[in-house]
């Protein structure tokens, strides 16, 4: 469903419904929570989105991913943080197991939001953008964290600077410690979406930093080119001189702020590209 929009559309309208420490499913022996963010407007069959959180897949919460769900909220779209386990807690598929389960409770729960199941997206920054795109090829880790009827499908997916080839050592040197340390390297290809058919991959936009250290841009030009040779529709916006999560780089302090923050250089025009890109294919 392709949907018409000016600009005027893009803009936050309205207060927001949150709803925080959320039971989304389980995983092991504790409870997924999550932060879901609905918009004030009340409509029937609205779009949804999913927002992965990064932090390296072995930190972060959804309080880093706050600002982009009140945000695309207030644009219309019900929003749902979910928390899943970190790879100090388990390894690798738990990450997206406990992804695709947080897809699977809004399409279950369709009603109570008033959202059209057959219009959930997903995006994410760093390792969320990893998982993002995991969560948009078709593979077989749906886990068993509740909600199991439902498809995990999505519609549309963003990246943000997401890592397209999971490796077992960080850019530094560092062990990455996502995957079990006896992984073998068809599982190393597994959790990477590069290694995917793509011949029917959703509508995807990549956003990156050109300068970017921790993740380099050159992984997401080769999955944007695989894309664009498949005849996918996919976006490409990469940031000169930016680094990783250029987004949240602030005019004023030395740490990475919120994106919404006021001193954030980058943040207003990676929250437009995303509104514009889900408008359109959600």
């Amino acid at each position: 469903m392709s949907t018409t929009f000016s600009d005027s559309d893009l803009l936050p309208v309205g207060e927001i419904s949150q709803q925080e420490n959320v039971v989304i499913g389980s995983a092991g022996n504790r409870d997924l929570i999550g932060t879901l963010y609905i918009p004030p407007r009340i409509q029937e069959s609205r779009p949804a989105m999913v927002i992965v959180h990064g932090g390296g897949w072995r930190k972060g919460s959804t309080r880093g991913v706050s600002g982009f769900g009140e945000f695309l909220s207030r644009a219309g779209f019900v929003c749902l943080c979910p928390s899943y386990r970190l790879s100090g807690e388990a390894h690798w598929p738990a990450q997206i197991e406990d992804v695709k389960c947080a897809i699977r409770y809004l399409k279950v729960n369709k009603k109570q939001f008033g959202l059209d199941k057959d219009r959930v997206g997903i995006t994410g920054d760093s390792a969320g953008g990893h998982l993002a795109l995991m969560a948009a090829v078709h593979s077989d880790f749906e886990g068993s964290g509740g909600h199991i009827a439902a498809s995990s499908n999505v519609k549309a997916v963003g990246a943000m600077y997401g890592p397209v080839r999971v490796r077992k050592t960080r850019a530094d040197g560092s062990p990455l410690g996502l995957l079990d340390p006896t992984a073998t390297d068809t599982e190393y290809a597994s959790a990477s979406p590069i290694h995917y058919d793509l011949t029917e991959f959703p509508p995807c936009l990549l956003i990156h930093g050109a300068d970017d250290p921790a993740v380099p841009l050159s992984g997401t030009l080769e999955f944007y080119t695989k894309l664009v040779e498949l005849g996918r529709t996919v976006e490409l916006h990469s940031f000169a001189g930016e680094g990783h999560a250029f987004d949240r780089r602030s005019s004023t302090q030395e740490r990475m702020v919120d994106i919404l923050d006021p001193s954030s250089i980058s943040g207003p025009t990676v929250i437009r590209l995303l509104t514009r890109f889900f408008k359109k294919y959600l």
